[in-house]
């Protein structure tokens, strides 16, 4: 293992010397801080993240306070978390996954101490306890989803009302007038998780919009669920030609039980979803829906981090990304009987 030692012998320099150039607490010449600089790149040389942190009052670590909740698709936020991780190697950070669901402690916990520079926050709710903490902390924050009021926070994620409303006007569009929405777990809307909640919002925004029947049914991402929600909404919906799905591991067991039911997709029903291109695109019958843009999300989400650790005042406190449906096997125009 290469040492500080090693580095200040390669350079013609003292330890203390390579030390004030990696932290900048003192001002070396720059033919010193160049020579310092080729002896790292030549000898590999990285400086333990602990000495970091004591040399800079730094310690190149971020916080994804990123809690396993009941009703959370675990790949997805995965999907979320590896590009967090990914992008903050980049920067020369680690990430501190902390997954436990303890609220306001957990941001005590780690804020309290120098374990971590700053934090990024998911699964966020509408009215998230956790945001007044975050808003107080003097470490930069950013927030991947939108609370109800974003004010003094930093935000980024898909747009899902906009979503939402993208995949009902892709159904008006082909004819359809009965459509309804099978969502996330129930316990996602007790809690007022934000990305759903925006999601019902457009959905029944742009069905009301359009004079469509609609209706909205959680449903439980558990074996015979898809089956007993596809009988609830033909039962309650007997005209029913247009379906979006926001429940990953719902949508081929729905469109497999909508088929056994005698409707067949899409001749008889179309089918829409809020998912990860590479789902929809994986089952029996691709597909149409609104991409969730994961690895996006989080790599802009360490971005944005990186301007406010940088001291940038002109970091946009919201951003939203617009929805991007395609369409594929599981749409068609509705047929008139």
């Amino acid at each position: 293992m290469v040492k500080i030692t090693d580095v200040a012998r390669r350079a013609g320099v003292s330890p203390s010397t390579v030390s004030y150039a990696l932290s900048g607490k003192r001002p070396i010449s720059e033919e010193t801080r160049q020579r310092v600089e080729a002896a790292i790149r030549e000898l590999g040389y990285r400086p333990h993240a602990g000495a970091r942190a004591l040399a800079s009052s730094k310690s190149n670590v971020l916080a994804l306070v990123a809690p396993l909740r009941a009703g959370i698709h675990v790949p997805v936020m995965m999907e979320f978390a590896v590009s967090v991780v990914t992008t903050a190697r980049r920067y020369d950070h680690d990430v501190l996954l902390l997954t436990q669901e303890e609220g306001e402690e957990g941001l005590h916990r780690v804020a309290d101490t120098a374990l971590v520079d700053a934090l990024i926050l998911m699964d966020v709710q509408l009215h998230d306890p956790r945001l007044p903490l975050l808003r107080a902390l003097e470490r930069p924050s950013v927030v991947i989803g939108f609370p109800a009021s974003s004010t003094d926070l930093t935000c980024i994620d898909l747009d899902f009302k906009a979503a939402g409303e993208a995949c009902v006007e892709h159904l008006a569009g082909l004819g359809h007038r009965v459509v309804s929405l099978v969502g996330s777990p129930p316990q996602v809307y007790v809690r007022q998780t934000a990305f759903a909640q925006h999601v019902v919002q457009g959905f029944t925004a742009a069905a009301d919009r359009h004079g469509l029947a609609s209706s909205v049914h959680p449903c439980e991402a558990v074996p015979g669920g898809a089956g007993a929600v596809a009988e609830q909404l033909l039962r309650e919906q007997p005209a029913l030609t247009g379906v979006v799905v926001h429940n990953e591991p719902l949508l081929e067991p729905l469109i497999d039980a909508f088929e056994k039911l005698g409707l067949r997709v899409p001749g008889d029903l179309s089918v829409t979803a809020i998912c990860p291109d590479e789902l929809a695109e994986s089952v029996r019958v691709p597909v149409t829906s609104v991409a969730l843009p994961s690895a996006e999300v989080g790599t802009r989400a360490v971005e944005l981090l990186m301007r406010k650790l940088d001291g940038d005042t002109d970091v946009p406190e919201a951003t939203l990304l617009a929805p991007r449906l395609t369409e594929r096997a599981s749409t068609a125009r509705r047929t008139i009987a």
